[in-house]
């Protein structure tokens, strides 16, 4: 059994924790307001975006952009594997990288791109080479999926890769953050499967604003799953932490009980052995 001393000592190291998470807990609490109210102002954004995107496929006659052609064959394909520069998390970070590392399985010719300090890390154990990182969070997060759209499209347009896949978390609640992998390049051009909102006129004309506006939606889908990443990580650091604050008080608890039973046990050892004296010398 541990002595008084050394339940003393774990008691005060899980009080200094328990007021780390706490802080913790508080900061994301107040980051991730922030965090959800960026991604709910990109919405309308990227709703109008997306619907432009369909009529705009429904009324062309023949779409010749790259990103709408298979990419060249032979080329490897490509993972942009997005997670979150911290940490602390629960699994957050490694649900989306088990999702990479089954993929890497499959096919071992994949080369990835990493956004998230993580996933840079992650992806130095994974086969295949990391063509570019970037961090999720430093600097401005724009700028950030600026960057690496024109990357991606530089090098699907001169074959370096295939295709384009993003492995993101999807935020459905704050206890609930699931991995989520969808094809960027090519964009699937079935007319079929592209609802028009109706009668719809482009000036100067519908394959024009088209290849302008493919490169917006891929710069902005990009964009919003940054967003996504960030107020995801920040929901599943909320939980962690709120978990964690509680399970060092009940541990606090728990050692504070067994203290109390080992300082008690040592008091009555002692009073047995004065007695014990006592006795014996009146003997």
């Amino acid at each position: 059994m541990p002595s008084v001393r050394d339940l003393r000592d774990r008691i005060r190291s899980l009080k200094n924790t328990q007021q780390i998470t706490k802080a913790m807990k508080q900061v994301a609490a107040a980051k991730i307001r922030r965090a959800e109210a960026l991604q709910k102002q990109s919405r309308p954004y990227a709703d109008a975006i997306g619907q432009m995107l369909r009529d705009l496929i429904a009324n062309v006659g023949a779409i010749d952009h790259p990103f709408m052609k298979p990419g060249r064959s032979g080329a490897p394909g490509a993972v942009i594997l997005m997670t979150a520069d911290k940490g602390l998390a629960g699994s957050f970070n490694a649900n989306l990288i088990r999702v990479a590392e089954s993929m890497g399985r499959e096919d071992a010719s994949l080369v990835w791109y990493a956004v998230g300090i993580k996933s840079r890390n992650a992806l130095r154990r994974q086969p295949g080479e990391t063509l570019a990182d970037w961090p999720l969070a430093q600097g401005e997060m724009l700028a950030t999926a600026r960057d690496l759209a024109a990357r991606i499209t530089d090098d699907f347009v001169n074959g370096l890769v295939s295709s384009v896949t993003l492995i993101s978390p999807k935020l459905i609640n704050m206890m609930t953050q699931r991995p989520e992998t969808r094809v960027l390049l090519p964009i699937p051009s079935d007319k079929d499967d592209q609802p028009s909102s109706g009668a719809v006129e482009f000036e100067p004309s519908p394959e024009f604003v088209l290849g302008r506006l493919l490169p917006k939606y891929l710069e902005f889908t990009l964009y919003s799953a940054m967003l996504e990443t960030n107020a995801s990580f920040y929901a599943a650091q909320l939980v962690a932490m709120n978990n964690a604050t509680d399970n060092a008080k009940k541990l606090i608890d728990e050692n504070t009980v067994q203290m109390n039973k080992a300082r008690q046990a040592a008091i009555t050892t002692e009073i047995l052995e004065i007695v014990g004296g006592a006795e014996a010398l009146a003997g």
